[in-house]
């Protein structure tokens, strides 16, 4: 069957979409209104706050950003809405390295990466990895640098009294990454999230028209071309699959991070009950 993105096309974003109806193993499915994932939330009119507030019951916001890009972008018009709880939590190491320099004079924390990626590149040019195994072991290291950060966002999507909007900047890795994960603890069919997550490609094109329109991301995304930053299916294959090998699958990595039995049912309670 193929898979139908639930697109919330609101004023503001590019990459918005609700989870609901992807299917489970056991033949369940995610519930609609539970979780949704998102880009940039910076630009949203007052007509899409009111949305996301009324329709689709959004009470957690899970913003993925680095501190720098917090900083330098600044409070966005969700932070204005006193009834929204905001949960945000850093896939990177940024801080420690610049220790002292204010975080919005700083530079973007994946701008070091891959500086070292395109060294690595030119000093074996037939060695590079291919387009899905780079972003794979790119996830891999989210989970590696940050995994604190990874499970707290999972609690939070478990603990939220209403919907749950997980967001970074394009809506695509960060966010892919940690929904990914828990639609695998909510026992979502590897295919069904592999699709999902291959679906932020369709929305390539916008995102980084967007993007490029803001002061913070410019600069960075200057170069690059909609074939380098489109996710592939093969990706995400690669992530679960590199999670089943070195861990047993999403449960056994988490496992290894204190997460427990009672919170898988509470996450899965969340997304299916």
């Amino acid at each position: 069957m193929v898979h139908q993105p639930n697109w919330i096309d609101l004023a503001g974003v590019a990459n918005m979409r609700d989870l609901g109806g992807l299917p489970t193993e056991g033949g369940d499915a995610v519930r609609p209104h539970r979780l949704l994932r998102s880009d940039n939330l910076q630009s949203l009119p007052p007509a899409s706050v009111t949305e996301l507030l009324e329709t689709y019951a959004v009470t957690d916001v899970v913003d993925l950003r680095t501190t720098v890009e917090v900083a330098k972008e600044g409070d966005g018009p969700l932070r204005m809405v006193p009834q929204l709880r905001f949960h945000h939590l850093t896939l990177y190491r940024e801080d420690s390295p610049e220790l002292g320099i204010p975080a919005a004079e700083r530079a973007l924390p994946w701008e070091a990466d891959e500086r070292r990626a395109e060294a690595a590149r030119a000093a074996a040019p037939d060695r590079h990895p291919r387009h899905d195994a780079f972003w794979s072991d790119h996830y891999l290291s989210y989970l590696a640098a940050r995994p604190d950060s990874v499970v707290a966002a999972l609690r939070a999507v478990a603990a939220s009294r209403g919907a749950a909007l997980v967001h970074c900047a394009a809506g695509k890795d960060r966010t892919g990454t940690v929904v990914g994960l828990a639609l695998k603890v909510a026992g979502v069919t590897d295919e069904a999230v592999i699709a999902d997550y291959a679906a932020s490609a369709e929305r390539v094109p916008r995102i980084l028209e967007r993007l490029r329109g803001r002061p913070t991301y410019a600069a960075n995304l200057r170069d690059k071309t909609v074939a380098q930053q489109s996710p592939s299916a093969d990706t995400m294959r690669l992530l679960l699959e590199g999670l089943e090998v070195r861990f047993g699958g999403v449960l056994g990595w988490l496992d290894e991070q204190g997460w427990t039995g009672a919170d898988t049912d509470r996450l899965r309670d969340k997304l299916l009950g």
